[in-house]
């Protein structure tokens, strides 16, 4: 089991690298007003390469995070927390996705600022998540 949760940190921490990174592309993308010029196509295939390479980074992690709790048990209350966490970084994660076909069609809604605070989100649900596994606070 413990090579299992070895593992699953390294994917945790993997996928926790993309989702810091791909909404700061995001960030580079809604500053450009022409969708045809170069910079703009180069980041956008930025943008759905790294997607597509942390897609299943993060399924993986989640995975062998179900492993694990089949393995250990699911108990206690900050579990519970955690997995309702995991759930809406999941969201989080598909969110993106979805961004990412809004820049393709050229039909983004949000403005660069309003995408450097949704860059802080993974961060806030990182520290949270760490918080609640360290310290099982419940």
């Amino acid at each position: 089991m413990l090579t299992i949760k070895a593992f699953h940190i390294i994917l945790v921490v993997s996928w926790f690298a993309g989702l810091f990174y791909l909404p700061r592309i995001y960030v580079n993308l809604a500053a450009i007003t022409d969708t045809q010029s170069a910079e703009y196509q180069r980041l956008l295939g930025m943008s759905r390469r790294l997607y597509r390479f942390v897609t299943p980074i993060g399924l993986g992690a989640v995975i062998l995070g179900l492993w694990l709790w089949f393995g250990y048990g699911f108990a206690g209350g900050w579990l519970h927390a955690k997995t309702l966490l995991v759930v809406f970084l999941l969201g989080y994660h598909f969110y993106c996705g979805r961004l990412y076909r809004q820049f393709a069609a050229g039909q983004n809604t949000h403005s660069h600022v309003w995408y450097r605070w949704f860059n802080e989100i993974p961060v806030l649900m990182l520290t949270v998540i760490t918080l609640l596994v360290v310290l099982k606070p419940f």
